[in-house]
C-alpha cells in the first residue's frame, strides 16, 4: 500500500497544515514535540515517602485543564503574528508557574516557553533578558514551594539548551532566506546586464550593417540600367556584407549563450562561499548551442546545490573543457562523499543529459568527496552553423 496516497495520511497532513503553517517547513516536528507533555504525569511515579514526595501536591484535573489551555496557545505561537507569539509565550510561562502548586513537573511548560522565547522578535539580549526573568521567577517559586534545588537547576539547563538550539535554528533559516534573495538578485542583475549588452551589441552590429546593405541596394538599383557591371559589383558587395554580418551575429549569439553558464557560475560562487566553501573554476572557450548550454547550466545548479546541502565540503572545483566532438563539465568537491542514491534532482539531471545524447557519471566515495561529470556531444560544424544561423536571424529580427 502506498502510504503517500492513503486518504488517512492526506487528512492528517491537512490537519497538520491547519495547525502549523506549511510555509515554516517544520513538517511533523511541532506535533512530535507535544510528546513531552507526558512529563506532566510523572509525579505519579514519585514515591510519596520521599523528601520531594512529602512536599508534592499533584492533582489530575488541574493538569488536564492546563493541557487544554496550553494547546491553543502552542499552535497560535506558530500561526500568529509577532505580538501573538509574545502573548502565547507569556501565557505558557504563566501556565507553568501557576500549575506548580498542583504539579511539580509543570516545568515542562517553562521549557516550552523557553523554546518560544528564542523565536520572539527583538535583539538577542532582549530574548536573553526574558529567558533570565522566566527562569528567575520559576526558581523563586520552586524555593517557596520547597522543591529540591536540582529541579530549578535542571529546568534552567534544559531551558537554556532548548533556547540555544531554537535560536541558532531560527538564525539559520533567516540567513538561508537572505541567501536565497541574494542568489535570486544575482541572477536578476546578471540577466538585466546581459539584456542591456545584447541590446547594445545588436544595435551596433545590425544598425551599421543594415544601413550599409540599404545604401548598397539603393546604389545598385540606380546603376542597373546605366552600368549593369557596377550594379552587379554592388550586389556582390551586399552579399559579402550580409555574410559578414551573419558571421558577426553568430559570434554575438555565442557570447549571449555563454552568459547562461556564466550567470549560473556567479550564483554558485555566491551560494558556496557564503557557506564557507571555496569555489575554483577553470574553463576553456567553448562555442555551445543554446540547448547544450542550458543542460550544463542546470546540471551545474543541481550539483552545486547538492554540495551546499549535503557534502560538508571546504573546496569545490568546476572545470569546463572540450574535445573535437564533446564538451565536458566536471564538478568536484572534497566533502564526505557517499554511495550516491539518485533522487529527483540527479534523476532530472540524468534525463536532461541523456536526452541530448550525453553521459552523466557520478563518482562518490565515502570521505573522499564526489565528482559529477557531464559529457555532451557537440553537433558537427555544418549542423551547428546552420542552427546558429537560424537562431541568429531570429535574434536579429527580434532586436529590430
Amino acid at each position: 500500500m502506498n502510504l503517500s496516497s492513503s486518504p488517512l495520511l492526506r487528512r492528517l497532513t491537512r490537519l497538520r497544515d491547519a495547525l502549523v503553517p506549511e510555509a515554516l517547513g517544520l513538517g511533523w516536528m511541532p506535533l512530535f514535540l507535544l510528546g513531552y507533555l507526558v512529563f506532566l504525569f510523572m509525579p505519579v511515579l514519585v514515591p510519596s515517602g520521599s523528601d520531594w514526595g512529602s512536599n508534592l501536591q499533584w492533582r489530575l484535573w488541574p493538569t488536564l485543564a492546563s493541557i487544554a489551555a496550553f494547546l491553543p496557545m502552542y499552535f497560535l505561537a506558530y500561526r500568529g503574528s509577532a505580538m501573538t507569539r509574545v502573548l502565547c509565550t507569556l501565557g505558557i510561562a504563566a501556565l507553568g508557574c501557576g500549575l506548580m502548586a498542583y504539579n511539580a513537573f509543570s516545568n515542562t511548560y517553562i521549557i516550552y516557553a523557553a523554546a518560544f522565547v528564542a523565536l520572539l522578535p527583538g535583539a538577542l539580549w532582549v530574548r536573553l533578558g526574558v529567558l533570565a526573568a522566566l527562569l528567575g521567577a520559576y526558581h523563586g517559586l520552586s524555593m517557596w514551594l520547597g522543591f529540591p534545588v536540582f529541579v530549578p537547576v535542571l529546568t534552567a539547563i534544559i531551558s537554556v539548551a532548548v533556547f540555544t538550539g531554537n535560536y541558532f535554528q531560527s538564525e539559520t533559516v533567516r540567513k538561508r532566506a537572505e541567501l536565497k534573495l541574494s542568489h535570486e538578485e544575482v541572477r536578476r542583475l546578471a540577466a538585466l546586464a546581459e539584456r542591456e549588452r545584447i541590446g547594445r551589441d545588436l544595435h551596433d552590429l545590425l544598425g551599421h550593417t543594415l544601413s550599409l546593405v540599404a545604401l548598397k541596394s539603393d546604389l545598385a538599383g540606380r546603376l542597373i540600367d546605366r552600368d549593369p557591371q557596377a550594379a552587379r559589383n554592388e550586389i556582390n558587395e551586399v552579399s559579402r556584407v550580409a555574410r559578414d554580418a551573419l558571421a558577426q551575429v553568430r559570434r554575438a549569439v555565442t557570447g549571449i549563450r555563454a552568459a547562461g553558464l556564466a550567470a549560473e557560475l556567479a550564483s554558485a560562487r555566491l551560494l558556496l562561499e557564503s557557506d564557507g566553501v571555496t569555489l575554483r573554476y577553470d574553463a576553456q572557450e567553448v562555442a555551445l548551442p543554446a540547448d547544450l548550454e542550458t543542460v550544463l547550466a542546470l546540471s551545474l545548479r543541481e550539483a552545486v546545490t547538492n554540495i551546499q546541502r549535503h557534502a560538508r565540503a571546504t573546496i569545490a572545483e568546476v572545470a569546463l573543457s572540450s574535445t573535437p566532438g564533446h564538451v565536458v563539465l566536471r564538478i568536484r568537491d572534497n566533502g564526505v562523499g557517499s554511495a550516491a542514491v539518485p533522487g529527483n534532482g540527479l534523476g532530472g539531471m540524468r534525463e536532461r543529459v541523456e536526452s541530448r545524447g550525453g553521459r552523466l557519471r557520478i563518482d562518490s566515495t565515502l570521505r573522499q568527496g564526489t565528482c559529477v561529470e557531464i559529457m555532451l556531444p557537440l553537433p558537427s560544424g555544418g549542423a551547428m552553423e546552420q542552427s546558429e544561423g537560424q537562431q541568429a536571424v531570429r535574434q536579429g529580427v527580434g532586436a529590430t
